[in-house]
């Protein structure tokens, strides 16, 4: 045959293909060579052929091709022919797309062959090499000779730029007998013996049948209860069956599920990423012998017409989609999801086991680190999760499934409000409100249990260190809100300005340790402890405006009369300076005050009794019955300041919380 540009055929091979696709390609051919003279005993021998660099690490040398040689018929004129021909329908029967031999000149660069044959009354050989321009076959030879069988030799060699990836003869010998199992184990037409072993070796060959004998095999079969499930396309139904299979001695490889077209694995899957429970390998106990037994993976198999009749051209791939196939109705993750429970089900008891250590993970997560989610987790699958979550793995799964929640009740609340059914409207509010009911709930649980948080943290930084000393006064500021911002830089709900006064989570601008009106503006020390907290709702003159003065704890030099820390003196010149209309809003509006505009000023310090004596002696503020705090009344000014412990102000947060906490179990 003339005029087959097989460069490009070559280079047009897409992918799916591996370099091991060649070597499953000649072992299939040697079979079909046999099965087409039914010999009593058919044989295929594998040859590997070595480079001449040996590994550093494994002491072998790296693969460069491989001889098949088998007894079967041999390259008469029909098979001759039909290697010539592109897209031979030689072999259509067997799943045959006369394109395989392609796939050896992509990842080696020679080909050649040498066949005995029985034709017309006596044996002849022929001899012949595959090209690389216009004629497939070339080189050819063909004359009598006198041998008694027949059978094939075919060589490939000259590995190109992809290596092969693996060195050892075990390694080899276990992928060929995982691509081809199927005829492994195929019980209408038995496999013949299929051996492997180093060109030139004296040793003993291995024997890929061995693999699956009776006796401590590596490979064995599960029962499967029923293999078989259907699914439908376009109208039609498709029917699969599915065979399970332990293999010992796994090494590397994890559970798997194996597309399989014409008794040929075509594409192969990870069985975690159907079910994360088979990440790890399966242990079977020798009985009898107490902590002995054998590591093994799963593989499942998946045989159908679907698949036989979709594969691609080179056996890499199908034509029907990986993930959502609208055209063909059958995805290839619809047929791996359903082959992935039945492989469950053969292995059943430790995939169950497995599968409630994850869920007892996930119920601690939820119990200990988001109680929030309490109500949403009832609700939601977590099968999809690895073995083995990490809590940033359930928290992000969580948060997906609380998002496509408020997503679904957002659609149902615009379809209640286009809708003109009175008589369903009555129902949809009812359903509607539940689930938002629900989602309030989580928030409200989060936000609550982040409270307790801070107050326990708020609480370790006022407490002295392994050395004496007090936590420095950025640590203690910064929990309250981060120095030198306002809400326009940081996220307003990041503060936790709850912690001082509850009606600060609905200001609308606050400033902390920043000068409102720019850098020239008026501001205390630097120092994290003598800045102020200002904040204020809307700009409007009725609307109060407060002013926090923080001081280190245990600090008490601020009362001395040589100190210009003053935070009653501050506060009051800082409201004398609002009056003044010396300040403006971050917009450059005049912040709106009259002489009628409410001022309050809170001072947070450690109130020692050189502070309180300071206080009611010399600032002239009244006590509040718990001993723990003071207030003062500044009538000309329209400002009522108080000055409170941090103590106090820990011990009120963690009594207006209580109750919250206690009903989460949390306290």
């Amino acid at each position: 045959m003339g005029n087959v540009n097989i460069k490009r055929v070559v280079e047009n091979i897409r992918s799916g293909t591996s370099v091991y696709t060649p070597l499953v390609e000649l072992v299939v051919n040697s079979i079909q060579a046999i099965d087409e003279k039914s010999p009593e005993k058919g044989l295929i021998d594998i040859q590997i052929k070595r480079d001449g660099q040996e590994d550093f690490l494994e002491g072998l040398r790296g693969v460069d091709g491989f001889i098949v040689s088998d007894n079967g018929m041999g390259f008469t004129q029909r098979n001759r022919d039909s290697f010539d021909e592109l897209y031979s329908e030689r072999k259509k029967a067997d799943g045959g797309k006369g394109f395989g031999r392609f796939t050896c000149l992509k990842y080696f660069n020679h080909m050649s062959v040498r066949s005995i044959f029985f034709e017309s009354g006596g044996y002849h050989e022929r001899i012949f090499r595959m090209g690389m321009d216009k004629d497939i076959i070339v080189d050819e030879r063909v004359e009598p000779v006198t041998e008694s069988d027949t059978g094939s030799i075919v060589e490939i060699a000259g590995i190109k730029s992809v290596k092969f990836p693996d060195k050892s003869i075990d390694i080899i010998s276990r992928v060929i007998v995982e691509r081809l199992l199927p005829y492994f184990v195929d019980a209408e037409k038995p496999c013949p013996r299929i051996v492997i072993r180093d060109e030139g070796s004296q040793l003993p060959p291995l024997s890929l049948n061995d693999y699956l004998a009776k006796e401590n095999s590596q490979i064995v079969e599960m029962t499967v209860v029923d293999g078989t499930f259907v699914l439908s396309a376009n109208g039609e139904e498709k029917a699969f069956h599915v065979r399970v299979f332990k293999f010992y001695s796994p090494r590397a490889t994890r559970s798997k599920i194996s597309l399989v077209a014409h008794r040929r694995e075509v594409t192969d899957v990870a069985l975690q990423s159907h079910i994360p429970e088979f990440a790890d390998e399966f242990f079977e106990p020798i009985p009898g012998e107490d902590g002995k037994g054998r590591n093994f993976v799963i593989k499942a198999y998946v045989f159908g017409d679907y698949l036989n009749d979709n594969v691609s051209l080179e056996r890499g791939e199908f034509r029907f989609q990986a993930e959502t196939d609208l055209l063909n109705g059958i995805s290839q993750n619809d047929i791996e999801r359903r082959a992935a429970e039945i492989a469950q089900q053969a292995v059943g008891e430790e995939i169950s086991e497995r599968s409630q250590r994850k869920q007892a993970r996930i119920t601690e997560y939820i119990a200990t680190q988001a109680p929030w989610h309490r109500t949403l987790s009832a609700e939601v699958d977590f099968s999809a999760l690895p073995m083995r979550p990490s809590n940033q793995d359930i928290e992000l799964h969580l948060q997906r499934k609380k998002f496509e929640k408020e997503l679904a009740t957002r659609a149902q609340v615009a379809a209640i409000l286009t809708s003109n059914d009175q008589s369903e409207l009555d129902t949809k509010i009812a359903e509607v409100m539940e689930n938002i009911s629900d989602t309030s709930k989580n928030d409200l649980i989060h936000y609550v249990s982040m409270r307790k948080c801070v107050l326990d943290i708020f609480g370790k930084a006022l407490e002295i260190d392994d050395n004496g000393q007090h936590k420095s006064e950025g640590e203690v500021h910064d929990i309250i809100m981060q120095r030198r911002k306002d809400c326009d830089e940081i996220d307003f709900n990041a503060h936790n300005l709850w912690m001082l006064d509850e009606r600060l989570n609905f200001s609308a601008y606050i400033s902390s340790e920043k000068p409102i009106n720019g850098v020239r503006s008026d501001r205390t020390d630097i120092t994290i402890y003598n800045n102020r907290v200002a904040f204020r709702g809307e700009n409007v003159a009725s609307n109060p405006i407060t002013i926090f003065e923080f001081k280190k704890p245990q600090r008490t030099d601020f009362v001395n009369p040589s100190s210009d820390d003053d935070p009653v003196a501050q506060i009051i010149r800082y409201v004398n300076q609002i009056r003044q209309g010396k300040f403006k809003t971050p917009k450059n509006r005049d912040i709106q005050v009259n002489d009628n505009t409410p001022f309050y000023g809170y001072i947070v310090c450690d109130t020692s009794k050189k502070v309180a004596d300071w206080l009611e002696l010399e600032k002239d503020f009244k006590p509040m019955p718990d001993g723990l705090g003071w207030f003062y009344w500044h009538s000309k000014l329209n400002l009522y300041i108080e000055v409170i412990s941090w103590t106090k102000m820990l011990r009120d947060a963690e009594m207006r919380n209580r109750i919250f906490f206690n009903k989460l179990g949390i306290d």
